[in-house]
């Protein structure tokens, strides 16, 4: 039971989906992320919601980033077990 269901979700509440994002230079994601997840330690290219791309260097693996973003873009991502949170 989820007793939390009929609360307003903002932006500042906790993800409540996730999802593996593969990198892609073309492919969006489903939807624009609350943060990504980064699993093994690198850099990771994103394409921010405003068409903005920017590169987070040396990641560390275990890492939320608070990023919304479109796209993981595989050019410029080094980092590996990235998770996409809703």
């Amino acid at each position: 039971m989820d007793q939390f269901k009929d609360m307003s979700v903002t932006l500042t509440s906790p993800a409540t989906a996730a999802a593996a994002v593969n990198a892609d230079d073309i492919q969006l994601l489903p939807a624009a992320t609350r943060a990504l997840y980064v699993g093994n330690t690198g850099d990771v290219s994103v394409e921010m919601l405003d068409g903005q791309v920017v590169t987070f260097s040396n990641v560390q693996g275990g890492t939320v980033l608070a990023v919304r973003t479109r796209r993981v873009r595989a050019t410029g991502t080094t980092a590996g077990g990235v998770v996409g949170l809703w």
